[in-house]
């Protein structure tokens, strides 16, 4: 199938009987041609289909005005928070969200970084894969000194910017919470411990359990992919255990609500039996009998800062580019699922 010839502006300018050095300036919304001028030639630009040629345009200013953007999972209500806070300060600029996502694949990753960097991406956003070891990936970008701003899942790389919470002491704060209410068998559901994220956590875990002198037992640790699937997978786990344990902490709220779910049909009261705390507060924490205790974790401020770091960057207005982190605020939201003490036992 043939495709039409792409209108240009010396048809728009041939059709109105007017010089191309008009149409091209009306185009650019230049002040020189008069309003009613300006709205002939864009009413004809979008009856015949014209398209401005952006390509021509981009090898003149060395500039696209679109940021990548690499993201794990697009079905997550925290890294859909995320977005909407990129898109704010990205429109606000001028710029083009392209978004990509690696399902938790380091090749996809991979593949995803190649394709924005062909694309002539101005600047990338990212927040790893499970299972992403090597960055080698990420190198063109850096040596072509296309600014690169690492959230939530982070990685030190040179000439890089990294914006998280402080993931050790928030799972401090959820997992002290829970020794508060008298628990002290507490299970810990993680993920991959490639991730920061992850490390952080359990580290945050295992040292608010020894402030307490509570036993770390590795047995208490169940690692999976966080999913509500996960959750019921843990949820078996936990049920086979002796003694019983009496509180969960989970590294995300969707894999938690999987694990309450699955507990609650086998009968475990909660809280009164085990008492749970997630992380991220998405919206299904609060959808959940009882409610979830988590850490509210902002996730479209998050967005909002990685993208105007990068941007600041790409202005000059921040300097050279250099690698430095940048933490965010958390707290604990204490709800029904946790509130409760408990007799230690």
């Amino acid at each position: 199938m043939n495709r039409e010839k792409e209108v240009t502006i010396y048809d728009l300018a041939r059709k109105l009987n007017i010089s191309i050095a008009t149409v091209s300036r009306a185009l650019k919304d230049d002040p020189v041609v008069s309003k009613k001028t300006k709205k002939r030639i864009a009413d004809l630009a979008l009856e015949m289909g014209y398209r401005s040629n952006n390509f021509a345009r981009n090898l003149r200013t060395q500039r696209t005005n679109t940021i990548g953007v690499i993201i794990p999972r697009i079905n997550s209500s925290f890294m859909s928070a995320v977005i909407a806070g990129m898109e704010n300060i990205a429109t606000s600029e001028g710029y083009n969200l392209i978004i990509s996502q690696s399902s938790e694949s380091q090749e996809k990753e991979k593949a995803n970084a190649a394709t924005l960097f062909n694309n002539r991406v101005d600047g990338l956003l990212v927040s790893l894969a499970y299972d992403t070891e090597s960055m080698t990936h990420f190198e063109p970008f850096i040596k072509k000194r296309i600014p690169l701003v690492f959230f939530d899942r982070t990685a030190d790389q040179p000439d890089s910017i990294c914006i998280q919470i402080n993931n050790l002491k928030a799972a401090y704060e959820a997992t002290t919470h829970l020794i508060s209410q008298g628990r002290r068998r507490i299970v810990h559901i993680t993920a991959s411990q490639k991730r920061n994220v992850y490390v952080d956590r359990l580290q945050g875990y295992k040292q608010a359990l020894a402030d307490q002198r509570i036993r770390f037992r590795e047995d208490h640790v169940i690692v999976g992919n966080l999913s509500q699937e996960a959750g019921a997978d843990a949820a078996a786990l936990i049920r086979q255990m002796q003694p019983l344990p009496d509180a969960v902490f989970v590294a995300n709220d969707n894999c938690a609500v999987g694990c309450m779910i699955a507990l609650k049909q086998m009968g475990v009261r909660i809280p009164e039996d085990i008492a749970f705390v997630g992380f991220n507060n998405d919206p299904v924490a609060t959808v959940i009998e009882p409610n979830l205790t988590t850490i509210n974790y902002p996730g479209y401020e998050m967005g909002q800062v990685a993208t105007r770091n990068l941007i600041a960057n790409l202005n000059g207005s921040a300097g050279s580019l250099s690698t430095n982190t940048i933490i965010l605020r958390s707290e604990l939201v204490i709800r029904d699922s946790s509130n409760g003490r408990k007799s230690n036992t």
